[in-house]
């Protein structure tokens, strides 16, 4: 019986160290790539599951697609996206319930059994991500025998999912803030560039712009790499001449 308690108690403290890790994702300022294979990761560790699996929702899609696992299943890492509402994952995501299936193989709802038989998954509990009430994604746990989810163990796996939605929340909002301000940077490069160029080639700025656009898709590279080319160009011409006027003349 002390050892029972001892096994119990351990388990119960690895539980806590998981959802102390994932907590704080949430403020970690982690890309999202890297934040969501941690999430699997801890996952597959509290869980001593065969496989993890974390997938997001497109909304324009109205898909789910595998984005982080910590298997090395090619099979299973490259199968195809679940609509919305369909298999057991789809239907978690539409529904915002816990699903749990003592047999993959076996059960008429799940969409890839023949990737199951081949990389011996057996139950699964499929929980969601959910923000606020709104779906973002769902965990996968499979294990390699039948394994009936205890209230405890789904109970964890649903505070870790909870967890983990606020952190890819947080992570694809910073995303969305990085890639606005990287535009309006781009933008305010390629204007610079436009004027240079219209001012020395004496040239329409919608000219200069067009130029600008055809050296990028001729030489493969973006337009603000073009622009920064043209602005250093500039600078670089600039120094040069302030170097010359200000040199000793004999």
């Amino acid at each position: 019986m002390a050892v029972v308690k001892k096994k119990s108690y351990g388990i119960y403290l690895k539980q806590i160290e998981a959802l102390a890790k994932v907590a704080n994702l949430i403020t970690s300022g982690l890309y999202l790539e890297e934040l969501l294979r941690l999430v699997v990761n801890v996952t597959a560790e509290i869980m001593n599951s065969k496989i993890s699996s974390l997938m997001l929702l497109d909304a324009d899609k109205k898909e789910l697609v595998v984005r982080a696992t910590q298997s090395i299943s090619e099979a299973y890492n490259k199968k195809p996206n679940i609509k919305l509402g369909e298999g057991i994952a789809g239907k978690v995501a539409q529904d915002n319930k816990v699903i749990c299936v003592l047999d993959v193989k076996e059960d008429n709802r799940y969409l890839n059994r023949d990737i199951a038989k081949k990389e011996g998954l057996c139950s699964l509990a499929s929980v969601p991500l959910a923000v606020k009430g709104r779906i973002i994604g769902v965990l996968n746990c499979y294990t390699s025998k039948k394994h009936k989810f205890t209230k405890p163990e789904l109970d964890v796996l649903t505070a870790l999912a909870n967890q983990a939605a606020m952190a890819i929340e947080n992570a694809e909002l910073d995303l969305r803030a990085r890639s606005a301000e990287e535009a309006l940077t781009s933008r305010k490069l390629i204007e610079r560039a436009k004027d240079i160029l219209s001012q020395e080639a004496n040239i329409l700025s919608s000219e200069a712009y067009r130029l600008i656009q055809k050296q990028s898709m001729d030489s493969r590279k973006s337009m603000r790499e073009i622009a920064e080319a043209i602005i250093l160009a500039k600078d670089i011409k600039e120094k040069k001449v302030q170097w010359h006027d200000t040199k000793p003349h004999p």
